[in-house]
């Protein structure tokens, strides 16, 4: 496209506007000596607001509400909003990024934002909106369901949901698919703590590195001695 539209301007430059002696392309370059060059930094198109986080550790954007994570409740936080998403700041720094809602009165909510609090108050995991959103966009998967319930079965529910969010906070640092596979190893051997279902994790996140990326095995002394010649 981009190649189309400079075709079109060179093609333009050699027409005239009425009766004038003079190209499109000979006026512009009587014009150009003045004119200030570009910009280097690209222009931003965003806007930008400065909400206060609530005591749900959401703000408010254009009627919408989008989490943050817990620790900036009270806080008053910079939001630059673009068609399509939102990122907000603590200062300088990114602290959230969401999809931007496109409806009135609605919210997206990221389960990571809420783990330190949940960790705090298991209790007012089951039946939350940010559970449900996650199940929904499928971050929550039917094996964390499964592991959940098996655990809350085996150290009831306060423990069980404990454990539950402490494999959760895994997703920080491991890819989805490798705490996924490692939850339901554990399941199968009926491994019901955050610590087994994390080594399963792990031993599964090891095993799925390309060979280039794990460590060579250290020669040897003798593997390092020149041939006899």
């Amino acid at each position: 496209m981009n190649m189309l539209i400079d075709e079109w301007d060179l093609a333009d430059e050699a027409r005239r506007i009425g009766t004038r002696p003079r190209t499109i392309g000979e006026l512009f370059a009587v014009e150009r000596p003045p004119l200030t060059p570009l910009p280097v930094e690209t222009f931003e198109t965003g806007r930008w607001f400065t909400p206060r986080v609530d005591r749900f550790s959401q703000i408010t954007v254009r009627t919408n509400r989008y989490s943050v994570p817990t620790r900036f409740i009270g806080r008053q936080v910079r939001v630059l909003l673009h068609a399509s998403e939102l990122v907000v700041f603590d200062g300088r720094t990114e602290i959230a990024q969401h999809e931007r809602l496109l409806t009135k009165s609605g919210s997206r909510l990221e389960f990571d934002h809420y783990l330190e609090a949940l960790l705090r108050k298991p209790g007012a995991l089951p039946g939350a909106t940010v559970l449900e959103q996650a199940r929904a966009a499928g971050k929550f998967t039917p094996i964390h369901e499964a592991w959940w319930t098996a655990a809350c079965n085996a150290h009831g529910d306060t423990a069980g949901t404990r454990a539950l969010i402490e494999v959760l906070l895994l997703h920080r640092h491991m890819q989805h698919d490798h705490v996924v596979a490692g939850l339901a190893a554990a399941l199968q051997v009926g491994a019901l703590t955050a610590d087994a279902a994390a080594l399963e994790a792990r031993r599964i996140a090891d095993n799925d590195e390309p060979t280039s990326a794990k460590p060579r095995p250290r020669q040897t002394g003798l593997s390092q001695r020149p041939s006899p010649r």
